[in-house]
């Protein structure tokens, strides 16, 4: 049927917005609908690229309608249909501007549940914009006092963060993590989000900067009193012994076996290099005893 045929649709509605010696204004109303229908027809067709630029369209005009509800709707639609074009670029673009529409309505989870599924959809294909997005969507959720719905998304970015070998990066995101359940009294994932951190340090091998975390977060009483302290402390002192075996039985403990499966990998592997320089450096650090001191 002609009046079903996408490309008459598109063609109609682009006629409807544009302005004549005919037609002095745009009838959005009219030109929505069609674009909608012919999204959903392009879409059904499996032609990917005229249906992701007809939700573009669609979106446009609800946004002119002053619906930026239905408007961020199209606007997801066109992100996804991006990904199955392989156009990575537009998937973040379209993302990025549903997740403002939904902050125009003022809902913050959809706003940040559109960044999330962006970043999912460009992890293999372009991991640091997925970061970028994984860290946008953190920041909708804490604006709005939503810390604990962002659970997930400190995982996520983590776990890109590690496949990425920035080691330093994903213990910043998980200290993150931490502070966030702080403010929501979620201790539990406090402190295994401090273990974590420590337990990554280490895997990257810097014993100083994973034990300046560990006393850094020793100030915080939670973590003070938890299993989580008591399995870091095992560590961290198996490693001023400069003790290969003790490193890798603590590493199995139970208590970290409850951490985040890419956490738990990095555990299991350590340690990661020569541990014995840590041992002359805890030496090294003993006052040597004065025997002219009788004080």
């Amino acid at each position: 049927m002609a009046n079903s045929d996408p490309d008459k649709l598109i063609s109609k509605a682009d006629k409807l917005t544009k302005l004549s010696m005919t037609r002095w204004s745009a009838d959005w109303k009219s030109a929505t609908v069609l674009y909608e229908r012919a999204a959903n027809a392009y879409r059904l067709a499996k032609n990917y690229e005229k249906a992701k630029e007809a939700f573009e369209k669609a979106s446009k005009g609800q946004e002119m309608l002053s619906s930026p509800w239905d408007a961020a709707k199209h606007m997801e639609s066109a992100a996804v249909l991006a990904k199955e074009a392989g156009n990575w670029k537009e998937v973040s673009e379209f993302s990025r501007h549903a997740s403002e529409l939904y902050t125009e309505c003022g809902r913050s989870q959809p706003a940040s549940d559109a960044l999330a599924k962006g970043a999912r959809a460009l992890e293999d294909v372009a991991p640091e914009e997925a970061i970028q997005l994984y860290t946008d969507a953190c920041d909708a959720l804490e604006e709005d006092g939503k810390e604990q719905m962002a659970f997930d998304l400190y995982h996520a970015a983590t776990s890109v963060y590690i496949k990425l070998e920035k080691y330093a990066d994903a213990a910043t995101f998980l200290l993150r993590w931490a502070l966030s359940a702080d403010k929501c009294n979620a201790t539990h994932s406090q402190c295994k989000a401090y273990l974590s951190a420590i337990i990554v340090y280490l895997y990257a091998h810097d014993f100083q900067q994973a034990e300046k975390c560990y006393n850094d977060c020793c100030q915080v009483e939670a973590f003070l009193n938890s299993d989580q302290n008591r399995a870091a402390s095992r560590l961290l002192s198996a490693y001023t012994e400069g003790d290969v075996e003790e490193i890798k039985r603590a590493a199995q403990s139970s208590i970290i076996s409850n951490l985040d499966h890419v956490v738990i990998k990095l555990a299991r592997k350590l340690p990661t290099g020569d541990v014995s320089a840590f041992k002359m450096d805890a030496k090294g650090q003993e006052e040597p005893l004065d025997e002219d001191d009788l004080t």
